[in-house]
């Protein structure tokens, strides 16, 4: 039994579950978003299916591109890691490279099959997001210039396979801002990644305006009105945002003067990023008046919360039992 339970939990670690609820957030907000909202159109999968069943297959999606960038990071870095990260699933061999393998197919193809229940198109989209995840993972991950854009556009595609003709994309603008100061904070921060230069940080931020604008062209391309901020959502949900952006902020500086420069520093970051987006979704819909409908994103923020401090105290029991501590 204990086996099994040191095999499940170094699974979990190595598709880095916990990880995972800024990508289901980011798409159940623009599948609740769609639905709740008249004047966004949506596919006939989204809007004449059960909520229920929108939500299970981007949840599936969600967590299926999740977890398979997360083992084909590991699976890539396996030499690297027996240098500098020994303890995870991989080094420390209570994952075999096989299984590992297995397990990255396995999630993309049930990221793929997730994408089904929303449409043809979201799958496609599907495709493209794994595409770039895999570019990501090979290459990007070792070119910051190119990196960091590479991954605020995996963050925004695969927000928008529910949905691709979103309306209202600041939601989506926001997490691509997220996801790349995200990932420069805490490239900064870990002392064990290659140096950034300010050439490398012109290029990733002149990367992340070009996916801006490209992003807010096409939306007024689609907007009745042609502007960038359609006339149905209230100017004050940005004062909701606002809030929950503050609170991030003041999360991060305080972790960041409590345990300085340095690895465990930037996994914090990495964590605090990884579950704020579900605070922005939710932001979001109360901001706008429709607190009846994030109910599943709060739900989800609340299970973010939850399962990241079960889950972390879950690995240091299994692997680590309070009787061989010292």
């Amino acid at each position: 039994m204990r086996r099994l339970l040191q095999r499940s939990a170094s699974v979990f670690r190595l598709t880095r579950v916990t990880g995972a609820f800024a990508a289901v957030a980011n798409v159940w907000f623009v599948i609740v978003w769609t639905r709740a909202v008249p004047a966004e159109p949506g596919t006939a999968e989204l809007t004449n299916q059960p909520l229920w069943a929108s939500l299970a297959g981007g949840a599936l999606t969600a967590l299926g591109l999740y977890a398979f960038g997360a083992t084909l990071n590991d699976v890539v870095d396996a030499k690297r890691d027996r240098t500098l990260r020994p303890d995870r699933p991989l080094p420390a061999e209570r994952v075999s490279v096989e299984l590992a393998i297995t397990l990255a197919v396995g999630t993309l193809l049930t990221a793929v099959l997730g994408s089904l229940v929303l449409g043809r198109d979201a799958a496609v989209l599907t495709s493209v997001v794994a595409v770039a995840i895999t570019a990501y993972n090979v290459f990007g991950r070792f070119v910051p210039a190119v990196g960091l854009p590479i991954l605020s556009v995996i963050y925004a595609g695969h927000m928008l396979v529910p949905n691709a003709g979103l309306v209202f994309v600041w939601p989506v603008l926001l997490v691509l801002t997220h996801a790349l100061l995200i990932g420069l904070a805490s490239h900064l921060l870990d002392r064990r990644l290659t140096r950034l230069s300010a050439r490398a940080l012109a290029c990733a931020i002149s990367g992340w305006g070009l996916c801006a604008s490209a992003l807010l062209w096409s939306a007024s391309q689609r907007s009745e009105a042609g502007g960038l901020w359609p006339a149905w959502v209230p100017a004050e949900s940005l004062w909701w945002v606002a809030g929950s952006i503050g609170a991030l902020l003041v999360m991060c500086v305080r972790r960041v003067v409590r345990l300085h420069r340095g690895p465990r520093s930037a996994e914090k970051i990495r964590r605090y990023g990884a579950l704020w987006p579900a605070f922005y979704a939710c932001a979001w819909l109360i901001g706008t008046g429709r607190l009846d409908a994030a109910w599943p994103l709060i739900g989800l923020a609340v299970a973010g919360l939850l399962g990241m401090t079960i889950l972390r105290e879950a690995y240091a029991l299994v692997e680590e039992p309070i009787e061989y501590r010292s």
